[in-house]
């Protein structure tokens, strides 16, 4: 038998960070995922967390954790399907490592992902935008604030992840006309701003308290903004928007709508999905084609380009057959005598 903690420790401290060369907030939410994968086998096998061995961790323990975070704790599929991603990964790192477990490592990466509805994404009108990024009030240090990271966000179509870890060296040559995003996967890309948008940093950076925390954007305590944090304010402000633009209401409106509407909007603008893929960093093109199905002028244009077919009128007739018109009206309710 193997012990998990050890093994466990190297894959987060030492495999994902170091070798993986993976973002400090995949490793964080890889570690939230083993978080409630050990508590949950730790309970069932009535165990401490420190005494779980490797073999614990089978398909029939995994598939349970995953019916849990579902049912039990209300996880969407989306959720469920991540923590299977950190599970596997987990997983093929063992694989190589410890040979008495290849076995069990295969049987758990073989556990398939489950099937979710691809719904349509939701984004903001340009009114409703407009609208949202007036809402933060500019004659307080915190209004300021809130007004830069929602310019940004929005311009850059950034994740949170990116928005929140932004520090000043991320502006080149100190100036405010572009940024270097280090974005998923460690794919790195360079965009322009705004005037607007630079307008509004100067604005921040003028005013931000001196603190030994190198990113820019900071809480009340003086300490980085987190992705909660800015998820709360940018719940405070969707509300003083709605005074203006009351459809905002109806809309759930989280961080990542913002990159969902600077999307929608580029390819308003550019009619192009590859200059979409590009700004928003996209490692293939598949993860860009979302948008097309959500923008209605695209289906408008082909309309456009296609008439309708010219259908002649016809004229139902009813089953001569003896044999069908009895099975369609024993389909109706009827009964048929032969």
């Amino acid at each position: 038998m193997t012990a998990l903690a050890p093994h466990l420790s190297a894959y987060l401290r030492e495999h994902l960070p170091r070798e993986r060369a993976v973002s400090p907030h995949t490793v964080k939410t890889y570690a939230n995922c083993f978080v409630l994968l050990v508590q949950f086998a730790a309970d069932r096998l009535k165990r401490r967390p420190t005494d779980l061995e490797i073999e614990d961790l089978g398909p029939d323990m995994i598939m349970a954790f995953l019916d849990h975070v579902e049912t039990g704790r209300g996880s969407c599929v989306r959720t469920r399907n991540g923590r299977l991603a950190a599970i596997r990964s987990f997983f093929r790192y063992i694989e190589y490592r410890i040979p008495a477990c290849l076995d069990l490592a295969l049987r758990v990466r073989s556990i398939p992902t489950k099937k979710t509805d691809k719904a349509l994404i939701d984004y903001l009108d340009r009114a409703e935008i407009k609208a949202l990024l007036d809402a933060p009030d500019p004659r307080t240090r915190l209004g300021t604030r809130d007004r830069a990271m929602l310019h940004l966000a929005y311009a850059g179509g950034l994740r949170v992840s990116e928005l929140v870890t932004l520090q000043l060296r991320d502006f080149p040559d100190r100036s405010l006309s572009t940024v270097h995003i280090m974005g998923k996967g460690r794919r790195e890309r360079v965009l322009p701003l705004w005037k607007e948008t630079q307008f509004v940093l100067r604005a921040w950076l003028a005013i931000r308290p001196d603190a030994q925390a190198a990113e820019i954007f900071l809480n009340a305590n003086g300490q980085p903004m987190t992705r909660d944090g800015f998820a709360f304010r940018l719940a405070e402000h969707v509300k003083t928007a709605a005074t203006k633009q009351p459809s905002i209401l109806g809309k759930r409106v989280t961080p990542h709508v913002l990159r969902h509407s600077c999307a929608m909007h580029t390819l308003a603008a550019t009619g192009d999905i590859r200059k979409v893929a590009l700004w928003l960093g996209h490692a293939s093109i598949q993860s860009t084609e979302t948008y097309l199905r959500a923008d209605p002028e695209e289906k408008l244009q082909i309309l456009a380009a296609h008439g309708a077919p010219a259908i002649r009128p016809g004229r139902f007739k009813p089953q001569s057959d003896d044999l069908l018109s009895m099975l369609q009206e024993i389909r109706a309710g009827g009964h048929v005598k032969i």
